[in-house]
Order: structure tokens, then C-alpha cells, then sequence
């Protein structure tokens, strides 16, 4: 049976903390990855003030879409205890050209 997104999500559950709930994480990402045109033009700032759980955010510094100044930091700033990652030289699809990097980052962080 082939492998897909909801077998490595349960595979990676099996080795996190017990207080991190990952299939959260994982729709909260593919939740922003779908909407990332309207997100553009969306302002989140009353949002990201609500959010009570550990958070990552990633954002590469050569976005062409969204400008790493005008999201990544910011939005960090945002969320309380935050993590911000900044991948240098990292377009907008992070998730194709950094994704072994960004895999590597979100164990750590979920495993922190």
C-alpha cells in the first residue's frame, strides 16, 4: 500500500512529545500552503494574537510572492514564544526546494 500524507503523519506522531499534536500542525501548514493567493491579501494579525500553541514559522528571504519584511518576522512577532526560521536564499515554494531542510526543521521543532 503506498505511503501518503496521513501515514507519515502518524508515523511522526509516534515519536513527538505528548503535547504537541502534529495532524494540527500539518493542516494549519496546508490550510496556509492553499490559500497562500488570498492570504496576500488577508490581514491575520487578529489571528496570529490568538494562537495558544507552539509555533513555527518559516519563510524563505527571496519570497517573491510574499516579501520575508512584510510576513515571516512579523508574523512572529504575532504569536507568543513563536520560532522564526528564515531560509536564505528560500523562494516562496520552500516546501519543493527546501524540503528536506524544512522535513528536518519540523521534527526538531515538534521534538524540541
Amino acid at each position: 500500500m503506498p505511503r501518503g500524507r496521513g501515514t507519515r503523519a502518524r508515523d511522526a506522531r509516534r515519536n513527538r512529545p505528548a503535547d504537541v499534536d502534529l495532524s494540527d500542525m500539518i493542516a494549519c501548514y496546508t490550510i496556509v500552503q492553499l490559500q497562500d493567493q488570498r492570504a496576500s491579501e488577508t490581514d491575520f494579525t487578529k489571528d496570529l494574537k490568538r494562537f495558544d500553541v507552539a509555533t513555527l514559522v518559516v519563510h524563505g528571504d527571496d519570497d517573491q510572492v510574499v516579501p520575508v519584511d512584510a510576513a515571516g518576522p512579523a508574523s512572529a512577532k504575532l504569536v507568543k514564544d513563536a520560532k522564526l526560521i528564515v531560509y536564505e536564499g528560500g523562494p516562496h515554494g520552500i516546501t519543493d526546494t527546501h524540503k528536506d531542510r524544512l522535513n528536518a526543521d519540523l521534527l526538531a521543532f515538534v521534538q524540541g
